[in-house]
């Protein structure tokens, strides 16, 4: 564990608001109501999630579909990759909230207070997280889909499986000890910028780790075969969580690409959302 010698903001403003989803509270609220389209045989009980972070034009299609049909807990850690490349490797956030244009999304401190003190290579780290989205982007649909909820938010800027590992085997130990349930929710686009359907051939690999609770399985592949995934390895660490916490396989609810909405399949970016059980 180590914690900054100062104390992160209380308030985490929006970086992406308006850009990659609407500013506007009405605006917002109205389209995240419109992906929240649940899958047929929902909902489902969720120990964990799959879900994108792009703009909600491109991805929201895809998460809400995956919101809509699982059936949450009131606890959840959301594990997302570092895009910036700012901050720690393993980066949490243990106190107070982040807004959005729908209101203030309270952290979990005690949950997050625990996985600091059991995974001792994770810090207390704000900078990681100030200008990241793939967490941001989550906490609207949890905003609508789960109203009553707190959060622990970790951007990881690590690929080291040893490190990744452990991570997921410190937030399993946690989860356990608290006596509530909690879900992990990962997220992470897929393939980028390649043809759709050799990105979808790719994905589908991928996505057959994720199935299978395959967490080296899954960085393995993803490694060996250079795949563009942003989010390996918030997968990585949460498969291994999710596994030891009991969940047995994952459903695929949705998959799609940029090129759905934007009409060029040239170079795409691909979206998976499933639920993990």
């Amino acid at each position: 564990m180590s914690r900054s010698p100062s104390t992160p903001p209380a308030v985490r403003k929006p970086f992406v608001s308006g850009s990659f989803y609407p500013a506007e509270p009405a605006g917002l609220r109205r389209d995240v109501e419109s992906f929240l389209e649940p899958a047929e045989g929902g909902p489902v009980e969720a120990r964990g999630l799959i879900v994108p972070h792009a703009g909600y034009m491109y991805s929201g299609k895809v998460a809400g579909r995956v919101y809509a049909t699982a059936k949450l807990p009131r606890r959840v850690i959301l594990l997302g990759p570092n895009h910036t490349g700012l901050g720690r490797p393993v980066a949490v956030v243990s106190r107070g909230c982040w807004e959005t244009p729908l209101g203030p999304a309270i952290v979990d401190e005690p949950m997050a207070d625990l996985i600091l003190d059991v995974a001792s290579f994770a810090e207390e780290d704000s900078a990681a997280h100030r200008a990241e989205h793939s967490i941001e982007v989550q906490i609207p649909f949890l905003q609508v889909s789960l109203g009553n909820f707190v959060f622990t938010p970790i951007c990881l800027g690590t690929g080291r499986l040893s490190d990744l590992l452990a991570l997921g085997s410190a937030i399993a130990d946690v989860v356990k000890s608290v006596g509530e349930p909690a879900a992990i929710i990962i997220s992470t686009d897929m393939t980028h910028y390649e043809p759709a359907e050799q990105a979808r051939e790719k994905d589908l690999k991928v996505i057959d780790k994720i199935k299978e609770l395959d967490s080296e399985g899954l960085h393995r592949h993803v490694k060996e075969h250079e795949i563009s995934m942003c989010g390996y390895a918030p997968a990585t660490a949460g498969l291994h969580a999710l596994k030891l916490l009991g969940a047995t396989g994952a459903g695929l609810i949705a998959y799609a690409n940029s090129g759905d909405t934007s009409g060029d399949f040239r170079e795409v970016v691909g979206y998976a959302g499933l639920i993990i059980s």
